[in-house]
């Protein structure tokens, strides 16, 4: 089958989504389908605002249609709600083209947070967005229920839950070279935050803890600076491969996941595959994602929520995070794709 995905979101930003489509694009391949991915790297772009550095590409008049009818897909996922998405949402409505796509970020919460705009208005926007899709997948249960709860037709948005690499995120500490592995002067017990520094992220609600040991935090983003100056005596790695980061979750004896806007946090899985315990706030979406597994600590005291995160022992997060794999996911993904059939438009020259 020939899958074509058109996402604002692709190397080299590093977030969620992007990993996610990496690695579905990459499980298709190996499931022996034909993946095309329209990204920003093929247009011109200008920073996102607030973002710098997410790229945004308005793509000229008539290309994008001209890729996608090139392509001649038979199934059209488009994966996010930027430029290029809304040019292929176009596209497929004027063709009569069925199309899916992925609530992946809860952007009406972000916008809320960062400009203060109204939940409903950013929510009637997105229903208009998603509601011309034959489905929309979203990361959880609780995801879904959102929606619903704003409007969105029940039939039509279906859950596509997220996998962890158990090759790469594993308990053992196995590194490639000693300069991957995180500093060896750290004072235990080590609280570990990895994804975005950004203010949807919640980090004040780590950061200003007082806590034993160390806070350390992996990654960069918008309010990396800001954090840096706020809180001087916490440790900031900046952004890592993954393969390196899979070393600082096996050093740390708690991930500390304070957001409560999240729809999934791969980070969770990250961290848990590599034997660290969690400890969050009572977000729905992390609180599906541990389920009862018994992998961390769910608290709206987030402080109690880390130090009792510490007796939790490694093999069960561990154990937890081998029940997400991203074979499965892709099959779920592949499943909820829409055919296109075979005298639709979009084939023609």
């Amino acid at each position: 089958m020939k899958v074509l995905i058109v996402t604002d979101a692709w190397k080299p930003q590093v977030n969620g989504v992007v990993f996610t489509l990496e690695q579905t694009c990459l499980e298709l391949a190996r499931m022996g389908h034909q993946v095309e991915v329209v990204q920003p790297g093929l247009f011109r772009s200008v920073p996102c605002p607030t973002y710098p550095e997410i790229r945004l590409s308005v793509p000229p008049p008539g290309k994008l249609g001209k890729l996608i009818r090139g392509h001649a897909p038979d199934a059209l996922h488009i994966a996010t709600e930027g430029p290029l998405g809304m040019a292929a949402r176009r596209h497929a409505l004027r063709l009569g083209i069925p199309f899916t796509t992925a609530y992946h970020t809860r952007f009406p919460e972000y916008l809320h947070a960062r400009f203060r705009l109204p939940l409903g208005i950013s929510y009637r926007w997105m229903k208009w967005f998603h509601g011309a899709a034959a489905r929309t997948m979203v990361p959880t249960t609780g995801v879904r229920d959102d929606l619903l709860a704003h409007g969105f037709e029940p039939a039509r948005v279906v859950v596509w839950a997220r996998g962890v690499d158990l090759e790469m995120f594993r308990p053992e500490a196995v590194e490639a070279h000693a300069h991957n592995s995180p500093a060896k002067d750290g004072k235990p017990p080590v609280f570990l935050y990895a994804g975005r520094v950004a203010v949807e992220k919640n980090l004040d609600a780590f950061l200003g803890l007082d806590l034993p040991g160390e806070k350390w935090v992996v990654g960069g983003g918008p309010a990396l600076e800001t954090m840096k100056k706020r809180y001087p005596d916490v440790r900031y790695f900046g952004p890592l491969p993954h393969e390196e980061l899979a070393g600082y979750y096996r050093r740390a004896d708690v991930f500390v996941f304070p957001s409560l806007t999240d729809t999934f946090g791969l980070v969770l899985l990250e961290a848990m595959a590599c034997g660290c315990p969690v400890a969050s706030l009572p977000a729905r979406s992390t609180q599906e994602v541990l389920a009862d597994s018994g992998a961390g600590v769910v608290d709206s005291d987030l402080r109690q929520a880390c130090l009792r995160a510490l007796s939790i022992p490694r093999h069960v997060p561990a154990d937890h995070a081998k029940k997400f794999s991203w074979q499965a996911t892709t099959r779920t993904f592949f499943r909820h794709l829409q055919p296109i059939s075979a005298d639709r438009p979009h084939s023609a020259s």
